[in-house]
């Protein structure tokens, strides 16, 4: 089975968040409703992939598992039979707050800015001028800072 990023979003839209053990899951069922025999090496790069590109983001709970969320970068779809998930699967319906989880985001992007400032990367720095402008859409956070270090970066490159 081969979901989309987009469609991993999705699947943990149907909840509020889920574990990565719980999308590995959700996304080994989903193909297995579909007739497919998942791949659970395949589904688990799919998932860090979707995590990188900030199409999943991570969600920090001090007292219990970290969650993936759908993240700036994301339009979620739903796959086909991903309604049948909610009944499927006992998992319980998550909030995340939105303004800590836009903090946590807004931390790693600017760790990633570091680094690929540091290394010299312009496309990853391309990248990740849009998620700053995708992360002021989808949280409270100013990301201009960021943004101007970035600029400034590659324009140096």
């Amino acid at each position: 089975m081969s979901a989309t990023l987009d469609e991993l979003a999705g699947v943990v839209d149907l909840f509020g968040g889920l574990t990565r053990t719980e999308l590995s899951q959700a996304m080994i069922e989903l193909g297995a409703r579909r007739g497919d025999d998942p791949d659970e090496d395949a589904v688990a790069a799919s998932i860090e992939t979707a995590v990188e590109r900030y199409f999943l983001v991570r969600y920090e709970r001090p007292d219990d598992a970290d969650l993936l969320v759908s993240g700036p970068a994301a339009f979620p779809a739903e796959p086909e039979h991903a309604e049948d998930l909610p009944h499927i699967m006992d998992v319980p319906d998550r909030s995340p707050d939105r303004a800590r989880l836009g903090e946590q985001v807004a931390d790693r992007i600017r760790s990633d800015a570091d680094a690929a400032t540091d290394g010299g990367d312009a496309d990853r720095i391309e990248r990740l001028i849009d998620v700053t402008y995708d992360a002021e859409a989808w949280a409270p956070v100013d990301l201009g800072d960021v943004r101007g270090r970035l600029d400034a970066a590659l324009a140096d490159a």
